[in-house]
């Protein structure tokens, strides 16, 4: 029995103008939109929509646009009657992930997103943390040369593991700088270090894992309708008390992408199907697991287009 998995993009995949085919045609996605500027008391929507770029990157306003975005096109997908038999997202594509399977609101979702993008950019300051991108390392040894270098110079660890041969490691500015250098003599091809604001999916965000607990405390939280399976455990979870705890860890927890994959085509999934910006996932997809079929839906034509295959 062929089994169906909505993923679901976290920060990197956010583009100006995306969703704008969405709105701009169909009454259901323009609503979801209008909730998140209603929500959040500022336009949201003519950020995504018109940019500048510079500011849709801002943590703080990525995390929300992904998220309202993914919805928007869930929403047709919804329409259409189409019913996964798992969801998940990767990082902050989690949370849309758990608006899909009737865990969280859209409203509490992208009101906690933001807030989650403020207590990220606020947990280190700027230029104390970094992430590289290391390609073609195995696995283990990465992990092992991050303790050495955690032990003798900084604090760095393994923050996403997306796909064989990808590994996005996180921390401390010498942790991750030594990483750089010493990753060939692990059999790392490269280690690229990434723009980003802050070292996400370290121990170094603990502060902001603290902060969204009292947040996430306040909100109420349903069992999930449909299986998600976790960032952190790559196990499914339906019980809402472990969802939240489970969200409080991923702030600071690595991002295990192609252990939930793996998890999930061992259940039985055979199609992934891509909800929102860009293929991000697509791609880390077809490197996991040459046999499953992906799609990748960022716009209406393809959402069209995966309804009536």
């Amino acid at each position: 029995m062929s089994k169906l998995a909505l993923i679901f993009p976290g920060q990197g995949a956010q583009s100006v103008g995306m969703g704008l085919d969405a709105y701009d045609t169909n009454a259901l996605a323009r609503h979801v939109f209008d909730k998140a500027d209603e929500v959040l008391g500022y336009s949201l929507t003519n950020l995504i929509f018109q940019g500048p770029e510079d500011q849709l990157r801002l943590t703080y306003h990525t995390q929300p646009a992904l998220l309202t975005t993914s919805i928007a096109y869930y929403e047709l997908l919804r329409s259409a009657e189409i019913r996964p038999d798992y969801v998940a997202g990767h990082s902050l594509g989690e949370y849309s992930a758990l608006v899909v399977a009737g865990v969280l609101t859209f409203e509490d979702a992208v009101r906690t997103v933001r807030l989650r993008g403020e207590f990220m950019d606020q947990a280190v300051p700027a230029g104390l943390g970094a992430m590289a991108a290391v390609l073609g390392a195995d696995r283990d040894a990465l992990a092992s040369l991050c303790a050495t270098i955690t032990r003798d110079t900084g604090v760095v660890e393994l923050a996403n593991v997306n796909c064989p041969g990808q590994i996005v490691v996180s921390g401390s500015s010498e942790g991750v700088q030594a990483v750089v250098d010493q990753g060939r003599g692990i059999g790392a091809k490269r280690v690229i270090p990434l723009v980003v604001s802050g070292p996400f999916h370290s121990s170094l965000m603990k502060p902001a894992s603290a902060k969204l607990d009292e947040v996430l405390r306040g909100l109420a939280f349903q069992d999930a309708a449909i299986p998600v399976v976790a960032n952190v455990t790559a196990e499914p979870v339906v019980h809402s008390d472990v969802i939240r705890d489970l969200l409080v860890q991923q702030v600071y927890s690595p991002v295990l992408w192609e252990d939930c994959i793996n998890r999930m085509i061992a259940d039985g999934v055979d199609t992934f199907v891509e909800v929102g910006s860009g293929s991000v996932l697509t791609g880390l997809n077809k490197k996991i697991n040459k046999d499953v079929s992906c799609y990748t839906l960022d716009s209406i034509e393809a959402i069209n287009n995966f309804i009536s295959r």
